[in-house]
C-alpha cells in the first residue's frame, strides 16, 4: 500500500527532525571513535570526505520518502485563480 502525500511529508519532516541531528551524533561520535588521538587523525580533506559518505549514506533509504515533498499535492484540489 502506497503511502499518501500527506503522510510522506509528515515522516519526511520527522526524519529530517530527528532522524538528521542523531545521525550527526552518531556520524561524529563513528568518527571520533574511529581515530581517538587527536595528535593522530587524518587530514582535513580525508575526514570531510568521510563526513560526505555518511551523509551520503544517510540519505539513500530515504530517497522515496523525500522525492516530491516540495511539490504540490498531486491528489489535492487545484488552487487556480
Amino acid at each position: 500500500m502506497a503511502m499518501t502525500y500527506k503522510t510522506r511529508k509528515r515522516l519526511s519532516l520527522l526524519v529530517l527532525v530527528v532522524g538528521m541531528p542523531a545521525y550527526v551524533v552518531v556520524a561524529v561520535t563513528l568518527v571520533n571513535w574511529l581515530f581517538p588521538d587527536p595528535l593522530n587523525k587524518p587530514a582535513i580533506w580525508i575526514e570531510l570526505l568521510i563526513y560526505v559518505g555518511l551523509g551520503i549514506i544517510w540519505a539513500l533509504p530515504f530517497r522515496k520518502l523525500f522525492r516530491g515533498i516540495g511539490q504540490p499535492d498531486p491528489d489535492g484540489p487545484d488552487n487556480q485563480l
